[in-house]
């Protein structure tokens, strides 16, 4: 059976953290924070969900303008099915429902550096990010 893909707004968080876990991108992921997850996918603009069997064996997730950025926030493909081009079929989708007109942003995971060039994508030279933390932002 093909995998099927479509835009899941309703995607549940056990789906979610389930995929995470088997992407192993749930080493940055709040995982244990259930609130935190749910809120990650109710404040999402575009997901979109790879399904095999009716199984999630993918998930992109991003945030967007729909006018001239989108944030690929997340992107995770079970480990099992990793190198079939789900993957790049997820990003191409999730890009598309956000608009091609804008520009695609992602953030890699360590692990995940060497793939992006491998599909097409360009390294932007300069992010700089603040992360969230007890300290509080910008000094």
């Amino acid at each position: 059976m093909p995998v099927t893909y479509r835009v899941e707004p309703g995607l549940t968080s056990e789906e979610f953290i389930d995929v995470l876990v088997r992407s192993s991108l749930a080493e940055r992921r709040p995982v244990s924070e259930p609130s935190t997850i749910r809120a990650m996918l109710k404040n999402a603009d575009v997901i979109i969900a790879a399904r095999l069997d009716g199984k999630v064996v993918g998930v992109a997730r991003a945030l967007t303008d729909f006018a001239y950025c989108t944030y690929l926030s997340d992107l995770a493909v079970d480990a099992a099915y990793q190198r079939q081009g789900i993957g790049r079929e997820l990003i191409r989708r999730a890009h598309e429902a956000a608009g091609l007109h804008t520009t695609l942003i992602l953030l890699a995971a360590p692990k995940a550096r060497g793939y992006y060039p491998h599909i097409g994508m360009a390294q932007h030279e300069s992010c700089w990010i603040t992360p969230g933390n007890a300290r509080g932002g910008i000094l």
